[in-house]
């Protein structure tokens, strides 16, 4: 399961406004008539309900969006960029490249705007006053937004399956659900989150398999952060543990160490204790730990199946049904969310019937010509900046 990704977005450029006057057959000297350009195409990501991992994120990392249109005559506008939405599970949480939390997809349908279009240019007859009947200029349209971002997928799971390595967590897994994890009989076969789902007649559970903690996993030992991560969201978490090692308490205590110093509210969650491998011992075992937080304690067998159903029914007990929270009055139905923009040019780069022109504070000389290759400058334009007319080079 791919529960990390880095993406790259590009959000349109705006359409240019068009620089047109109105000729008609009796109409000689018709006024200005150039039509705005559209705004270019945004790039959106959506919580899907129904994907499960990040990996088409694998497979494809830049996105860009569509550039809108250019305006036309006799005031048509252009037609807005294509806009590129993305689906990711929900879960999701992007950072941007500051590795700031800018979003969370917590619940299906919600939106996030990573990348908005630039806006499209003003045609001429936007120019015309009192005093300037025939603008012969119109501006071009403005990048979009390019950014960086990295996907974190936070599991949510009705129960996650916690515990040292090789305490069978896999294989308890494989007996309750309909998940395929590797198992063998050596630590950290799991190396990677699964999920299963436990069915019912009228309910169905997720369950997730955590790969095996370690001490120190709290303070970042091994891949103890991005692991407990996922924990953060399961409403119950089940303790597995390896019955035939020795005492249970003390393998309990250990990794309820690791939760309580992790933070997050996992101590506090609601707990379930699997002593495991039973079938491996000669009586049965003994939990000596008395904690509030336990709320139900199961023996079973993995390998031989003993137990394994009465856990698998109890499960349903354990963990309620979630009720379904009525939305507030006026409360929007997804998320919409539009980063903080880049300072807009202190410039403007307008069309003239001769070349272009540079109103405002013009920027260093590199990131000028850029700007204006963006723009649609060739090779002998005339460019006028600050008063003085150059020759586009």
């Amino acid at each position: 399961m791919i529960d990390r990704a880095r993406i790259h977005v590009q959000a349109g450029r705006g359409g240019d406004g068009a620089l047109s006057f109105r000729r008609e057959k009796h109409v000689p000297k018709g006024g200005p008539d150039g039509g705005d350009g559209g705004p270019g195409g945004d790039v959106v990501l959506v919580g899907d309900p129904d994907l499960r991992d990040l990996s088409e994120f694998q497979r494809r990392q830049w996105f860009a969006a569509g550039k809108g249109g250019g305006g036309g005559g006799t005031g048509r506008h252009g037609a807005s960029g294509a806009e590129v939405e993305l689906r990711a599970p929900v879960g999701t949480q992007i950072y941007d490249a500051d590795g700031h939390l800018v979003a969370d997809l917590t619940r299906p349908g919600a939106r996030v705007v990573l990348a908005r279009g630039g806006p499209g240019g003003r045609g001429n007859r936007r120019f015309t006053t009192s005093t300037r009947q025939s603008p012969r200029f119109a501006e071009t349209g403005l990048p979009g937004e390019e950014r960086d971002f990295e996907l974190r997928l936070k599991l949510l799971a009705d129960a996650a399956l916690v515990g040292l390595p090789n305490a069978g967590k896999s294989s308890l897994l494989r007996r309750i659900s309909n998940a395929k994890p590797k198992v063998a009989e050596y630590p950290f076969t799991t190396i990677q989150p699964v999920l299963g789902t436990v069915d019912s007649d009228e309910r169905q559970l997720v369950v997730a398999d955590v790969p095996g903690l370690i001490e120190g996993a709290s303070e970042g030992a091994g891949l103890g952060h991005e692991f407990l991560a996922h924990l953060e969201r399961a409403r119950v978490l089940v303790h597995v543990i390896d019955a035939s090692e020795g005492d249970p308490a003390e393998r309990f205590r250990q990794i309820d160490h690791e939760l309580e110093a992790y933070g997050a509210g996992l101590a506090e969650r609601p707990q379930v204790v699997v002593l495991n491998k039973v079938d491996l011992l000669a009586s049965a075992p003994v939990l000596a730990v008395d904690d509030e937080r336990i709320v139900g304690v199961f023996e079973t067998s993995a390998a031989t199946g003993a137990g394994i159903d009465l856990f698998r029914r109890s499960l349903f007990e354990l963990v309620p049904p979630l009720e379904k929270p009525e939305a507030p009055e006026g409360l929007a139905d997804f998320l919409v969310y539009r980063p903080q923009p880049d300072p807009r040019r202190a410039f403007r780069i307008f069309r003239t019937d001769r070349g272009f022109r540079v109103v405002g504070r013009p920027p260093a000389e590199e990131e000028l010509e850029r700007a204006l290759r963006e723009a649609g400058a060739k090779r002998g334009d005339e460019v006028e900046v600050e008063g003085e007319a150059l020759e586009f080079q």
